[in-house]
């Protein structure tokens, strides 16, 4: 491999591009603020390494690898103006395509010819940055090729755990934004911790039951991608989906200029369960609730009323 390629200079690729502890390029549409300051905006604590070459078209080689640190509903359409074609791609979002319900795996295939990888877990970008030791999940459906990255990305603080279940991983991730909100909303509501760790348990059950009809496996959906994740994100400030829905809850104005998957994914993924048959209550509220379709309490009249089961019934 020649060399590592980060796209995307947000939180997350930026703190990626520090934490892989060697030479690599960092990309991104109008960079110059970065060049001129090496700080990122997103990260404007941290000062770039010296060992990062900031380059906002860089040559793509057929032996790189190419990190997409890039929003899921960005993706395709960067896809489409990428110029070369790496050894393999590693997409670094966590969401399912409004237009299409594709989550990455999908895109990367129909857009790249190349081999992918899904790169998700529980992670905080400030974390990475300032090299707190973190573990993801690095998911590829060809293992050889899964193992090169594996030891290609993986430092001292970032470890990397590998999968062969493209689909589980990406789901995981991408379904636990939405339970995220949902939490987020019932914590700024005042409905207690209770409620909330109802929440994630039942949201987990829904992730489970779409993922699985999908075609993940189980033991994907309770590890670092799913179970891992879904705990991070739905119990701290720093996340942005968490933190939307707690403005939501508090009937506060969520903040702007933050990317939240979890708005676009909550309608993407209600499109997938009703295509599927799969019931998932907590994110056709959530769903409801960010298209301002449904109230804070039509939302818990909904929830509360449904009929009494057992709790391992579907």
């Amino acid at each position: 491999m020649s060399k590592i390629i980060v796209a995307g200079a947000g939180a997350f690729g930026t703190a990626l591009a520090i934490a892989i502890e060697r030479p690599l390029v960092l990309t991104a549409r109008n960079m110059d603020q970065i060049i001129a300051t090496r700080r990122s905006p997103r990260l404007p604590d941290v000062v770039l390494p010296g060992r990062l070459t900031l380059d906002p078209k860089p040559t793509i080689g057929a032996d790189d690898i190419l990190l997409l640190a890039i929003p899921m509903q960005a993706m395709s359409g960067y896809l489409d103006t990428l110029k070369g074609t790496p050894k393999a791609a590693i997409a670094c979002c966590k969401g399912i395509e409004l237009a299409t319900a594709r989550g990455p795996t999908d895109v990367m295939a129909e857009k790249l010819d190349c081999p992918s990888a899904i790169l998700t877990g529980p992670s905080f970008a400030t974390d990475i940055s300032q090299g707190k030791p973190t573990a993801l999940t690095l998911a590829c459906a060809d293992p050889g090729m899964g193992a090169t990255l594996q030891q290609a990305l993986s430092s001292d603080t970032l470890r990397m755990y590998l999968a062969d279940d493209p689909i589980g991983a990406e789901l995981g991730g991408a379904l636990k934004n939405v339970i995220a909100i949902a939490c987020g909303i019932c914590m700024g509501a005042g409905l207690g911790e209770s409620a909330r760790a109802a929440l994630m348990t039942r949201g987990m059950a829904e992730t489970n039951r779409l993922a699985l009809a999908l075609g993940a496996r189980p033991e994907t959906l309770q590890g670092l991608a799913g179970f891992g994740d879904l705990a991070l994100t739905c119990t701290s400030a720093q996340s942005r989906n968490y933190s939307f829905g707690f403005a939501l809850g508090a009937n506060q104005t969520p903040p702007e200029g933050k990317t939240v998957e979890g708005r676009a994914t909550a309608q993407a993924t209600l499109a997938l369960a009703d295509k599927h048959g799969i019931d998932m209550p907590i994110t056709k509220v959530v769903a409801g609730i960010v298209a301002d379709k449904l109230t804070l309490s039509e939302a818990l009249d909904a929830l509360l009323s449904r009929p009494l089961k057992s709790e391992q019934e579907n």
